[in-house]
């Protein structure tokens, strides 16, 4: 895996103004990937859990527009957590990355910029199936 396809923390650019700062993500500039489909994730009950999948073939930038959660991701080799809590950050989850967030803080509110339309067949829902897929 190369360096550009890695997990990785992408530092968005900040525009500080007294009237209120501004950041933004543009494809294949600060989002390494053409821009395809956005979603959002909000209003988790307490102790809630969203994911816990792979994609074959699909990249993620997940980011924390408001408030505070924990990403969980495994490689196939090793476990990665990232606590997100900024909006000018983003997560940066290659295809063949299993995911899942928790710890969402109240009013949490996460974005997810995807490199592909939804499409059922990219989903690997087993985890074990996800490790035997990465050897």
């Amino acid at each position: 895996m190369n360096e550009e396809n890695k997990i990785r923390l992408i530092d968005f650019p900040k525009i500080l103004d007294e009237r209120g700062n501004l950041s933004v993500v543009q494809q294949f500039k600060e989002v390494p990937f053409e821009i395809k489909r956005a979603y959002w994730i909000y209003d988790v009950p307490g102790g809630g859990v969203r994911g816990g999948h792979a994609y074959k073939n699909l990249e993620e930038v997940i980011i924390a527009l408001s408030g505070s959660y924990d990403v969980v991701l495994h490689d196939g080799k090793q476990e990665h957590r990232f606590h997100l809590n900024r909006s000018y950050y983003g997560l940066y989850v290659p295809k063949m990355v299993w995911r899942h967030i928790e710890n969402f803080s109240t009013n949490s509110l996460a974005l997810i910029i995807a490199g592909q339309l939804y499409d059922e067949s990219e989903y690997i829902r087993d985890f074990d199936e996800f490790i035997k897929q990465k050897k």
